[in-house]
């Protein structure tokens, strides 16, 4: 028989349950405390072993330390690399920012050439630019933008090819600088598919071509004497005779008094009118865009066949040599027409801004041969989405063995073009459906031939190290048929 339970103990069991519960409420609520407080007492790490059904996460780094606390899973660590890799996407060479991407994980493994770098001394590089590094720096730091000296404006900058590729490659070792994994310097020149020559070359002959004061020789000069010097005496050069070494050449007239010395490198030019075929050739060497000189414009932006009002567009020197001729007989045959603008121009003043804005309202833009076959005209027209006229019977293009040139640009033979009424009739004659299909291609490959830093996939600079392994993959190629019957031969 149970037996009934004295008053005198209910107060202290009611308390006792009283406690317990408050107690219970205590430890749920200081745990919503934690979870949601930025400056937890309790450590992270011991917190995640209590919340493994939880929703929230939080990175760690390689060290242990956390790097996001408790981010709720929708938006998280996604929504911090989408908006890292948007600030990478929209970021260009004025642009100054603490950090560049958001880590790449490309090394020899996984890209597309692996690229050998003489550390030649700054005087060859970045030292012509004015930089002037501690005792022992051979090269400036290019994670920071504010850091990395710039390149001269004006006319040099269409020649700046070998500023760009070099800091890609010094970037390629450099940490949370993302981007495309195609060229990746090594350490040893054995591990490489090419080795890579850091000389300003067009730099050189722009700023240092003169003999100053007493001097015999210019700089120039003395920098490619030095060079030839350097790179005989390599083992890297004599192993293959110089066969897989890379020279940025781009301007016509660098490297004139060491490109025959040099002539079994793979050279990176704009065209080979100043070259005898033994020296350069497509076989072997890259043809590079001209960085353009005009500010690109948006695809949105770009007027349509309608809102272009000029039908030809010309403005440059008239005056040329050598092949260059042709620009004054088409000078005369045009210079009076009603919708052609053919006129002298230059870089001063406002030449440059106004060139972008006459090319902007033109549907056809002429790129005549001048003392070279190339100019730096056709990329300021590809800039502005101005459907390009080539009349230079010798040009090379880049990239020409994965570009169809013929879906953007018109060619026209030279014979044909200084006949009396030809162009202009043939360009009349090209209906509207035409000529937008061609400018909307221009919208689509214009970004092949832009110049930045950091590179971006298929930008100018991608472009050219894809061109560059396709030349090596040749050059192997050969040497490959060439050992067929070593063996057999020798013994």
């Amino acid at each position: 028989m149970c037996s009934i339970p004295d008053k005198s103990m209910l107060p202290s069991k009611f308390l006792f349950c009283l406690i317990a519960i408050s107690v219970f409420l205590l430890i749920v609520s200081s745990l919503s405390l934690f979870q949601f407080s930025d400056h937890s007492f309790m450590p992270k790490s011991v917190f995640s072993l209590v919340l493994v059904n939880d929703t929230s996460v939080y990175l760690t780094s390689s060290s242990g330390e956390s790097k996001d606390a408790f981010l709720p899973a929708e938006t998280s660590h996604e929504q911090i690399l989408k908006t890292q890799e948007l600030a990478y996407e929209t970021s260009s060479f004025g642009n100054d920012s603490g950090g560049l991407g958001i880590g790449k994980s490309c090394g020899p493994e996984q890209a597309l050439l692996r690229v050998y770098m003489y550390d030649l001394p700054p005087v060859f590089h970045f030292g012509l630019l004015g930089w002037k590094g501690s005792k022992d720096e051979t090269w400036p730091s290019v994670s920071k933008l504010s850091q990395i000296p710039s390149y001269p404006g004006g006319l040099n900058l269409q020649h700046s090819i070998e500023y760009w590729l070099t800091l890609d490659l010094l970037s390629s070792n450099t940490p949370n600088i993302n981007g495309p994994c195609n060229a990746v310097r090594v350490s040893n020149s054995s591990e490489a598919d090419v080795i890579f020559v850091p000389f300003f070359s067009s730099l050189s002959y722009n700023r240092h071509s003169k003999v100053l004061g007493k001097k015999k020789i210019s700089l120039n000069r003395v920098l490619q004497d030095k060079l030839v010097e350097f790179l005989k005496g390599r083992d890297e050069w004599k192993q293959r005779g110089g066969k897989d070494h890379l020279i940025i050449a781009h301007h016509p007239n660098s490297m004139l008094d060491a490109r025959e010395k040099l002539g079994s490198a793979m050279f990176v030019l704009a065209d080979f009118g100043r070259y005898g075929a033994e020296i350069a050739n497509i076989e072997k060497d890259v043809v590079a865009p001209y960085k353009h000189m005009v500010q690109t414009i948006g695809a949105d932006s770009s007027p349509s066949f309608r809102q272009r009002d000029t039908l030809v567009y010309f403005q440059g020197a008239i005056f040329r040599k050598d092949g260059g001729e042709i620009r004054l007989e088409l000078y005369y045959l045009l210079k009076d027409e009603k919708d052609v603008h053919f006129t002298f121009g230059s870089i001063q003043a406002h030449g440059v801004r106004d060139a972008g804005k006459g090319m902007s309202s033109s549907k056809f833009c002429l790129n005549i041969a001048g003392d070279t076959p190339s100019s730096n005209r056709l990329f300021d027209a590809i800039a502005r989405h101005c459907v390009p006229v080539i009349i230079s019977d010798d040009i090379e293009l880049p990239f020409e063995d994965v570009l169809d040139y013929s879906e953007f640009c018109v060619f026209v033979h030279s014979s044909d073009a200084v006949k009396k009424g030809y162009l202009l009739n043939f360009l009349r004659g090209m209906k509207e459906d035409q000529w937008t299909k061609m400018w909307e291609r221009l919208k689509v490959v214009s970004k092949h031939f832009e110049y930045q830093y950091p590179s971006q996939t298929n930008d100018a600079v991608d472009m050219i190290w894809q061109a560059v392994s396709r030349k090596v993959s040749h050059i192997q190629l050969k040497d490959h048929r060439n050992n067929r019957f070593h063996r057999s031969q020798r013994s």
